[in-house]
This record gives structure tokens, C-alpha cells and sequence, in this order.
């Protein structure tokens, strides 16, 4: 059950909308997301997700823009997801078995994308500041049933902490970013699943 709420947290939730509430959002924390978003090239960070349940797990991520991401789970889960040229890769290490997905169908396909704005294609239904923190709520716009996804950020200095989904039974996913590094220098070859060797070396490296 929690390897399926890793691949959901990340890659393949159903999710539904929450009731959308009437607001003003804030446009100009909006456009400030924006641009934040748009500047990050890579970043590199541990993280602690958490399910409903309080099943939890750790590893390190890393997010490379345009298009790539990666979330390595420390032992003992042996799970690894990659996302690339335009897909999500689940990998369980122990059955040695890949799943893919299109990246789009994703919640976090929105921070892969070249050039990303919340509007359009995307409709964001919240801006709310709790506990010190923005929080952005939001959904594609032609595909509501899919869900809601929460990015929560840092403001001074912005930076992304967390995020949120929801899923079709009402459950809540968390996962929170810390040891947040936008120096490190990723190797190409982390995210290139398509490649033979991948899985050889994936498969050695536990």
C-alpha cells in the first residue's frame, strides 16, 4: 500500500478538486511564483513525504528544468522516480519492474514544463498565507476531475517547500523539501532511463 502512495504522492494520483471557494487571489504573489518557478535550473533537496496513514519516507530529489526530475528514496523502500523527456518513470528496485507514464498526466508535470504559468491551461483556485507560508492551490483547467495539487512556498527569499495532493478518497499527501541546494551539478545520466545501462546501474548502486 505505501509504495502505491509514493507513485501517487508523485507521478500517478487520481485526484479530485476541492470545492472551490470564492476568493481574490493574490496577483502579485502569483506573478512572483511565476517567476521564481521559471528561474530554477536545478535544485537539489532532501525530502520527508507523508501519507494519511503517517506511513512516511525520505530521499533526496532533484529537479532539473526543463523536463527533468528525479526522486530517490532511501532504503528500505526501493522505490526511484525519473521524470524525462517527457515521462515518469516509477522503478521498483526489488522486482526490478519500470512503470511510465506522460509526464503531463502528472501532478508535478506543471514544474517540468519550459515555460510555466498559472493560467491558461491552469486554474488556480487558492492563495492563502498560513503559518507563514503562500500556499497556491490549482488544477488543469480542461481536467478538474483530475484533482487539486498545493505548491507551498517560502516568500523572503521565495523558494519552494512543499507540496500537497489530494486524492480521490480524501487523502492527503505531503511532501517537504529542506537542505534546499540550487548549485549542485546533476550527471545526465541520472535521468536517462531510456537508456540500456540505466537499470544495470540503478540495480547495482543498492
Amino acid at each position: 500500500m505505501f509504495r502505491r502512495d509514493l507513485l501517487g504522492a508523485v507521478a500517478l494520483a487520481s485526484l479530485f478538486p476541492a470545492a472551490a471557494r470564492a476568493q481574490t487571489l493574490d496577483r502579485a504573489a502569483l506573478a512572483r511564483v511565476e517567476a521564481y518557478l521559471n528561474g530554477i535550473r536545478v535544485l537539489r533537496a532532501r525530502f520527508l513525504q507523508v501519507a494519511q496513514n503517517g506511513a512516511s519516507a525520505q530521499g533526496t530529489a532533484w529537479i532539473w528544468r526543463p523536463g527533468r526530475m528525479r526522486f530517490d528514496y532511501d532504503p528500505p523502500e526501493p522505490i526511484l522516480l525519473v521524470a524525462s523527456g517527457g515521462q515518469v518513470m516509477m522503478y521498483d528496485r526489488e522486482l526490478r519492474q519500470p512503470t511510465t507514464v506522460p509526464a503531463s498526466a502528472t501532478p508535478l508535470g506543471l514544474l517540468l514544463r519550459p515555460e510555466i504559468r498559472l493560467s491558461g491551461d491552469i486554474t488556480v483556485t487558492a492563495t492563502e498565507r498560513r503559518g507563514g507560508f503562500l500556499h497556491v492551490s490549482l488544477h488543469r483547467t480542461n481536467a478538474a476531475a483530475e484533482g487539486r495539487l498545493t505548491l507551498t512556498f517560502q516568500e523572503e527569499p521565495m523558494q519552494l517547500r512543499q507540496w500537497t495532493v489530494l486524492d480521490a478518497q480524501g487523502r492527503e499527501t505531503r511532501v517537504t523539501l529542506y537542505e534546499i541546494d540550487t548549485t549542485a551539478q546533476p550527471n545526465a545520466r541520472m535521468f536517462d532511463f531510456n537508456d540500456p545501462r540505466f537499470f544495470d546501474q540503478e540495480s547495482r548502486g543498492r
